[in-house]
């Protein structure tokens, strides 16, 4: 007798979501593996801190614009075939970033990284309320974002050791090959929904940006996910080994543990989300006023920290950071099967539209008040640019918090 899986959990399942969040693991390792290779990019494209920037703004920016586009798109054709498509998609910008020299042609193979990465984490999204009990989705929400940091694991260790033993092409060429096999697997092992179903029909688009569940999502991920992405992808390991004066081994390892820290409490804020219920993005509120404070403290001397305070800092933004999927639940249950995806998609172009500006703002005064050499005041002006983008997500998810809850009242 076949089991429903939206009534209890089965194999199957399991199978399925295994392999769209291998793909998911895939796109975290490409987000993330210019961020632990910026240095070796200054010199492979011969370019200065606000042209590395446009790196990390290209392909976040990009990733944020199509999300409410891909999230229609699995909403009509399914999550397998995006995320076959998607995984291509990433692997053809892997492989043009390891064969080129060219800067514009680098600049290019980010656009398609950021648009095939667009497609990873909806589409797990989309698969689990059609495979899982939905008692069970905000836990394997925060497995799935958990277990997703495990690429950056991979770009931090043995990505960066492939860097430093081989050269720059061999890296992102063994990375795109990796790719194009995950996204073979995922091909043969995803199925959209236990049974075949019919067509779905997409929702209005005006509905979606109407609702204020959406927007809430949106500043929750914004003030939440933001300083990780500024950290992780790009500014991170600079800061550190140039205005700190750490190795870049050192540094690494700092990043490791920010992913184990993300990992072990990725679970917990699923138990978290699921008990809190519509308080949920006040605890993210909470959280993200905590992360603001610890970070400026940790910018506020005139002489660096050492490893212990950016390891804690580092730590910390693991421990909080995966509260940036609390909106994907509360979107979830406000919003009908038709359109859940779309509305997830704009929650989810939050945090990367924010990180977008805040990395480019970062790169530019960077640029600015450095002269070429990266100091410790040069990167402590320079992350003012982040600091001024997250009081802004702060202060709007205060205020859809107040919309969304006169709504219900009415």
């Amino acid at each position: 007798m076949n089991v429903d899986p939206r009534t209890q959990l089965t194999r199957r399942a399991l199978v399925v979501w295994t392999a769209a969040v291998l793909v998911y693991v895939m796109a975290i390792t490409g987000r993330t593996s210019l961020g632990v290779a910026g240095v070796e990019a200054t010199e492979h494209f011969h370019i200065d801190a606000s042209q590395l920037a446009v790196f990390t703004s290209v392909q976040v920016g990009v990733y944020a614009l199509v999300q409410i586009p891909t999230g229609m798109l699995i909403d009509r054709f399914g999550a397998r075939r995006l995320l076959f498509a998607g995984a291509l998609v990433m692997a053809v910008g892997q492989l043009m970033l390891g064969l080129t020299a060219s800067y514009a042609v680098a600049i290019v193979a980010r656009v398609l990284i950021g648009a095939g990465d667009a497609t990873a984490f909806l589409s797990v999204m989309r698969i689990l309320p059609f495979w899982f009990p939905l008692k069970h989705t905000p836990l394997f929400t925060q497995l799935s974002a958990a277990i997703g940091q495990a690429g950056q694991f991979l770009s931090a260790v043995p990505f960066l050791a492939l860097l430093g033993a081989r050269g720059w092409q061999t890296a992102f060429i063994s990375l795109g090959a990796v790719g194009m096999l995950v996204a073979i697997a995922a091909s043969i092992l995803i199925s959209d929904a236990p049974a075949e179903r019919r067509k779905q029909q997409s929702g209005s688009l005006r509905d979606v940006l109407r609702l204020p569940v959406c927007w809430m999502g949106f500043f929750n991920h914004f003030t939440m996910l933001m300083p990780l992405i500024v950290f992780n992808l790009l500014w991170g390991m600079p800061t550190m080994t140039q205005g700190m004066g750490l190795s870049a081994s050192t540094a690494a390892s700092v990043l490791v543990i920010n992913t184990v820290c993300t990992v072990l409490a990725g679970p917990l804020h699923g138990i978290v989300s699921a008990r809190a219920g519509r308080r949920r993005e006040l605890f993210s509120l909470s959280y993200s006023v905590i992360l603001f404070c610890a970070t400026a403290v940790f910018f506020w001397p005139s002489q660096p920290r050492g490893f212990v305070a950016i390891a804690l800092l580092a730590g910390l933004l693991g421990l909080l950071g995966p509260a940036s999927n609390y909106g994907f639940d509360s979107v979830r249950e406000n919003l009908p099967h038709s359109v859940v995806t779309t509305g997830t998609g704009l929650a989810n172009m939050g945090g990367f539209l924010a990180a977008m500006v805040a990395a480019q703002g970062i790169g530019t005064v960077l640029a600015q008040v450095s002269d070429g050499h990266w100091s410790w005041s040069a990167f402590q002006v320079a992350w003012i640019s982040m600091f001024v983008v997250w009081g802004l997500g702060i202060v709007g998810l205060a205020a859809t918090r107040v919309w969304f809850n006169r709504g219900r009242a009415r």
